[in-house]
């Protein structure tokens, strides 16, 4: 099924009689929209009106990241500096799980000051 695409003045028209009173469960039925959608469009239009719908700049959601392309450039060296900037954000991700773990781990042993094993340790 393909996503349907409402227009601004559809969406602000919809904001305005949630924000009027209107029963965001009785909208959602209405028009076959989820209610977290209508949240969505109402918290957009509370902010910046009929402005707060327009598309916003920058990469669309689920695109991968692009590297810049400069001259004299290979598929191979676009492919290396693709991987080079993956390799950076998953060390990171490590980093940030590792010191998330070790915080885990101090605290447990913290809480078992009794010596008693845990049901969740072995």
């Amino acid at each position: 099924m393909a996503a349907r695409v409402f227009s601004v003045e559809f969406r602000s028209a919809i904001a305005q009689r949630i924000l009027n009173g209107e029963s965001v469960l009785d909208l959602a039925t209405e028009f076959k929209i989820k209610r977290s959608i209508l949240y969505r469009w109402r918290d957009a239009y509370r902010l910046a009106g009929k402005d707060g719908f327009r598309k916003t700049r920058g990469r669309p959601r689920g695109s991968t990241t692009q590297v810049k392309t400069k001259p004299g450039m290979t598929g191979a060296d676009r492919r290396i500096a693709e991987l080079e900037r993956r390799i950076g954000r998953l060390s990171m991700e490590n980093d940030f799980l590792a010191r998330a773990f070790k915080r885990v781990k101090e605290a447990r042993s913290k809480n078992s000051a009794s010596g008693e094993a845990r049901c969740t340790e072995k």
